[in-house]
């Protein structure tokens, strides 16, 4: 059987913004991410460049079958790809730095 190399950190990058892209194209999935992130629309650009926050995008994506699911679908890729990119930008959750 053949094995899959792992994915390259750049490439889990684009996947992390793809993804995001994905949950910003509705409204009830983007509330529902903004909300358990704890940022505003507004803060999502500069979010973006903490470190960690696109793990966290996956992590979110991750936590929820239906999601994932979708973006899986949409993406054209195998949920366990996700994964790989989540655990590829250091995995586990991404908490914002609060002032």
């Amino acid at each position: 059987m053949k094995q899959r190399l792992p994915i390259s950190r750049e490439a889990a990058e684009r996947l992390a913004i793809q993804a995001l892209t994905f949950i910003a194209q509705d409204g009830e999935r983007l509330g529902r991410f903004l909300a358990m992130t704890g940022i505003s629309l507004n803060e999502i650009r500069t979010a973006a460049g903490e470190p960690g926050f696109l793990a966290g995008v996956l992590e979110h994506v991750a936590e929820d079958q239906r999601l994932i699911e979708s973006f899986a679908a949409e993406a054209g890729l195998e949920p366990a790809e996700i994964d790989k990119a989540r655990h590829a930008l250091g995995g586990g959750p991404w908490e914002r730095d609060s002032p």
